[in-house]
């Protein structure tokens, strides 16, 4: 919602920062790649390891990454994670569930969601695995 907000008041290198503080303060990009397959990703750009790729998926604007349209700005207006599991073990942690995301019009989005967690070198909790996908609709 941060970076979608930061769009709509300063447009795209606006939207940019605000994801580059996403990135920074809850990614482990500074320790080495980070596994992250997003929602809407596919074929070549489908797992997005390094900050560059990452960035790309939340706002686009990247040649490197044509496809990527920016996720971050579609006017979301509120998030709800769901967990249906909590693992924790020393310094990681593995959750799962359901994120709902919310667009401008109200309509919700439900994306399922495995993140996994690890502290850095200041204690810090930092995502470590991220996997993301539209639910499989039983016929």
């Amino acid at each position: 919602m941060r970076i979608s907000a930061a769009h709509t008041k300063g447009g795209i290198d606006e939207a940019r920062g605000a994801a580059e503080a996403v990135l920074a303060r809850l990614y482990a990009f500074d320790a080495g790649p980070v596994l992250f397959k997003p929602t809407l990703t596919g074929g070549p750009q489908a797992f997005c390891t390094t900050r560059g790729g990452a960035l790309s998926y939340f706002v686009g604007h990247d040649p490197k990454f044509p496809g990527d349209s920016g996720f971050a700005l579609k006017g979301w207006t509120d998030v709800q994670i769901q967990n249906a599991v909590i693992h924790i073990e020393g310094d990681t942690a593995l959750t799962m569930g359901d994120v709902l995301i919310t667009d401008a019009s109200g309509a919700v989005t439900t994306v399922d969601k495995t993140w996994g967690f690890s502290r850095d070198a200041q204690g810090d909790l930092r995502i470590v695995l991220h996997h993301s996908s539209l639910p499989f609709a039983v016929e």
